[in-house]
């Protein structure tokens, strides 16, 4: 298959350099990695591959010297560590990303040029947004950055909490209030080079224990009359908001992508702890509840990967409809992939408390999972986002909106450059995702199981479209009650199961065969399906057989439970 993993130095030479992750004498393998986390810190070895890989061009973009150009690269790469283990992905740090798209969606030619210089050169970065106190709500930030009166430098005073790294980044990218009064012009992005700041007036040496990313350095900064230049400020003075709703699309696609990689690993050790444990003169993998668990954790990391790969190229092909997507994304993939994660915690039984030997990695990403999630712009954030936006959504494009372009779902399509300044704050009503569940939608068309479940999907949009246009106001706001959220939630729901008839349609003519095969569509529906209430039944016998033999082919292959069918390092 030709496309983000076909790049020369992409995904497969990554995985190779990682090695086999089964092997114990690889100090890059799950042996190593458990050990790391019992010691809570990031695997050194690992840092040392990355390094030597120059994982930070990755973040930045080619015109800079990087090697940041396509999203869905990005996030395959990511995928591929976060695969490996997730405090690595995250610790290394994808908070260099976090960081860096800000930058590159508002700063000036001077402070790209920075960035860039910081993190091809091996250094790190932090994204200095959390207050204890406020949590996700960015516009109640209490550190201020006050002009001096000859208007040559600004003074910092306050603190940061649960930021990744601050404790030894080179450079942080801070948001600060600048302004006095509750609005959005209140704030401001500001770059702050640590390396030059006295000791005296910048204390960063604690460090907040988590559950899960044990070795991830998540810390804190208290700033004390710190003096930083003048043209400190990323981008015009005020216009932090701003930066934060377009910067953070990119963000929101690539790490519920980054996670399929950790519920990759998840589900290949209990697919190979059901086909290796006997019970009842069997395997486990040959009891019908057994098989209906795994077949189900295949299927929604197909999905979830669906939507992910959608919401990664929508940011070069629908740009406008991103603000959307991405938040949808970011909200109902981390939410699929962790239930299947405490399902398949069942199925695993005791070993899945186990913190060593064969199954021991189950346990922490286990426990990383779900923290990924929480790290950067969480559920409640990701709804907030998109309630507002569905009355409009509804009123202009559900029903009649054209259908998007088939470069949003062919994996083989080519893609330009991210333009980060090509990101609209609002979808101003667009939604074409969707349109692939009316009738009109195009492309081949569906095999029967699967268009009999789009036919209830579509009744659902239809549904959704009433109930959205007849929201009062205070339903669809940031103190929205239950029944908004919950039509956010449905909203979510819909907008995977497009992803993967969109995935389906435009994909028939790829050399991998499993992906036009309809039994992966119909069951990828039949959960959503369910998901929304709809009693759809167990899957037909045959369509699980053929998934379970795909599940199970791929385990023995080395092959990644992804659309990509990734290739995974043999000792």
């Amino acid at each position: 298959m030709t496309g983000p993993n076909s790049v020369p130095g992409g995904p497969d030479v990554l995985e190779r350099a990682l090695g086999d992750a089964h092997d114990p004498d690889n100090p890059l393998g799950f042996e190593a990695v458990l050990a790391a986390d019992e010691r809570a810190e990031i695997l050194p070895a690992g840092e040392a591959a990355l390094d030597a890989y120059g994982f930070n061009a990755e973040y930045v973009p080619r015109r800079l010297g990087g090697r940041l150009g396509r999203i869905d690269r990005l996030m395959r790469m990511m995928r591929t560590v976060s695969r490996r283990d997730p405090t690595l992905a995250l610790g290394h740090g994808f908070t260099n990303y976090i960081s860096g798209s800000a930058m590159w969606t508002a700063g000036s030619d001077v402070q790209q040029k920075r960035m860039a210089g910081v993190l091809l050169s091996g250094g790190k970065t932090a994204a200095g947004y959390n207050e204890l106190p406020h949590g996700n709500d960015f516009t109640r930030t209490d550190l201020t950055a006050t002009p001096s009166a000859d208007g040559s430098h600004y003074r910092i005073n306050g603190r940061k909490q649960i930021v990744n790294n601050l404790g030894r980044a080179d450079a942080v990218v801070l948001l600060a209030r600048t302004g006095a009064g509750p609005g959005n012009r209140s704030h401001s992005h500001l770059w702050v080079d640590l390396t030059q700041a006295p000791a005296d007036r910048l204390r960063r040496d604690y460090r907040f224990p988590t559950v899960g990313l044990r070795g991830c350095l998540i810390g804190g900064a208290d700033f004390t009359d710190l003096e930083v230049p003048a043209d400190a400020p990323v981008g015009p003075v005020g216009s932090a908001m701003e930066t934060v709703l377009r910067a953070f699309q990119t963000t929101r696609a690539v790490l519920p992508g980054m996670m399929v990689g950790t519920a990759d690993t998840q589900l290949r050790t209990v697919t190979r702890f059901a086909l290796d444990r006997a019970l009842y003169g069997r395997s486990v993998a040959d009891l019908p509840h057994a098989r209906a668990t795994l077949v189900g954790a295949f299927l929604d990391l197909l999905a979830g990967d669906c939507m992910a790969t959608v919401a990664c190229r929508a940011l070069h092909v629908l740009p406008g409809q991103t603000s959307v997507i991405t938040a949808v994304n970011k909200y109902v993939v981390p939410k699929v992939l962790h239930r299947s994660s405490q399902t398949l915690g069942t199925l695993l039984g005791a070993n899945s408390y186990w913190r060593d030997g064969r199954y021991g990695i189950f346990q922490k990403f286990y426990r990383d999972l779900p923290a990924i999630t929480f790290a950067h712009a969480n559920a409640a954030v990701c709804q907030a986002t998109t309630l507002p936006q569905l009355p409009r959504l509804a009123t202009t494009s559900w029903g009649t909106a054209e259908v998007p372009p088939a470069a949003l779902f062919d994996l083989s399509a080519p893609l330009d450059d991210i333009d980060y300044r090509a990101l609209e704050l609002t979808s101003r009503g667009a939604d074409q995702l969707t349109a692939l569940l009316h009738d009109h939608a195009g492309g081949p068309a569906l095999p029967p199981a699967a268009a009999r479940l789009a036919a209830l999907l579509r009744a659902d949009l239809d549904d959704l479209g009433r109930r959205c246009r007849q929201l009062p106001p205070s339903e669809h706001s940031v103190v929205a009650g239950r029944s908004g959220f919950a039509l956010a939630e449905r909203y979510a729901q819909l907008s995977m199961a497009a992803a993967c008839i969109g995935v389906w349609q435009h994909n028939q003519d790829g050399v991998d065969p499993f992906l036009r095969d309809d039994a992966w569509l119909t069951g990828a529906l039949a959960r959503i399906a369910a998901r929304l209430g709809h009693e759809v039944g167990a899957l037909p016998g045959a369509v699980e057989q053929r998934l379970f033999a795909e599940l199970t082919a791929r385990e023995e292959d080395r092959a990644g439970f992804d659309l990509d069918r990734s290739r995974l390092a043999r000792a």
